[in-house]
């Protein structure tokens, strides 16, 4: 990739639905090889999808829970288990692989409290090999950008 790629990415990471020729006159490029290195991007996984930026409030679901997780065991089936389980969990958005005092950062999204403690007793309790829970509740959101930061220069 080189830096006029990332200006591309980082330009429909802000706003995927612009035109290409609205794309190209931002990035400096005329219509079609903006095109051609948009088409590449994407085909080379760089780019993987397009979204829409939603309200969870306005949604239904005003409460995001960051839940760390310590499993039992480390052994591959205990792991690819709570992983599989996991992927198959609609209210679990995001699932990172830590280091430190816990394995596992989950973000939660759920409607009130009364829906986290369904989704804690139901779900995450129920996929088994977890030796412990802790939940931190987000009660506001400083910053959120779906822009990556431009990569230092190499040179």
């Amino acid at each position: 990739m080189d830096d006029i790629d990332r200006k591309i990415v980082r330009t429909v990471q802000r706003d995927g639905r612009m035109s290409n020729r609205e794309l190209a006159d931002r990035v400096g490029l005329s219509p079609s090889p903006c095109l051609r290195r948009l088409k590449i991007l994407e085909q080379s996984g760089v780019i993987r999808g397009y979204h829409a930026e939603i309200d969870a409030k306005l949604y239904g679901l005003p409460i995001t829970v960051f839940i760390r997780v310590k499993l039992e065991r480390h052994d591959e089936d205990t792991v690819n288990a709570f992983e599989a389980k996991v992927r198959a969990n609609d209210n679990i958005v995001e699932c990172h692989v830590m280091t430190g005092q816990s394995d596992y950062l989950l973000r939660v999204m759920v409607a009130d409290l009364s829906d986290y403690e369904r989704f804690v007793r139901r779900e995450l309790q129920r996929i088994g090999g977890i030796a412990s829970i802790d939940t931190s509740f987000a009660y506001g959101m400083v910053k959120r950008r779906s822009a990556f930061p431009l990569v230092p220069d190499a040179g």
